[in-house]
């Protein structure tokens, strides 16, 4: 059994703000191709949490590649009780949705959020939790993946434990093959 945790930006730190969005096309397509080939490798379970943006995508894009990989089982993982409560009613109703349509979901802190330190001992849940990670982050493009980017590499300089980074070089190449690829059906 292998097991990756996926996470990235939020979706307002890519400048996607709605479904029809054509970065949210590449964003997926990139995700599917990385999953698929992780697949491939051995990966069983993915792992993710809540938040708006690559991580409900990793969702979307893993439940369907369960048609092709039906063993593919995925996880939300939340860091507390209560997550996104202060959201707007369409992006809870969102989240719930995707609660129901995961494998298994639980929060790491049972308590509503209280301080950084539930998102550490989130972070610290993952790694320990997980084989390896698969992040849509660009090292030169700061925002709420650097803390997990930091944390991954603290702990792989303890504990063997693979990273790997889509970042934006990668979503470019995706974007031009994505493109290549819907020009020749035509």
């Amino acid at each position: 059994m292998s097991r990756l945790w996926v996470t990235g930006y939020r979706s307002y730190e890519l400048g996607v703000f709605g479904s029809k969005d054509p970065k949210l096309t590449v964003i997926k397509y990139a995700l599917r191709q990385t999953l698929t080939n992780q697949i491939d490798n051995g990966v069983d379970w993915v792992i993710t949490g809540g938040q708006l943006g690559v991580e409900q995508w990793t969702i979307e894009v893993v439940n369907d590649l369960k048609a092709d990989h039906p063993q593919l089982k995925v996880a939300m993982m939340l860091p507390f009780a209560e997550f996104g409560q202060n959201w707007n009613e369409n992006n809870q109703a969102q989240l719930a949705t995707l609660r129901e349509r995961v494998d298994f979901s639980d929060s790491v802190s049972k308590q509503s959020y209280q301080s950084p330190q539930q998102l550490k001992n989130y972070q610290a849940f993952m790694l320990s939790h997980t084989d390896a990670a698969l992040l849509v982050y660009d090292i030169e493009h700061e925002g709420k993946p650097t803390y997990d980017c930091l944390a991954i590499k603290a702990f792989n300089d303890q504990h063997p434990y693979e990273m790997t980074l889509i970042d934006f070089d990668w979503l470019q190449e995706s974007a031009d093959e994505y493109q290549e690829n819907h020009r020749q059906s035509f």
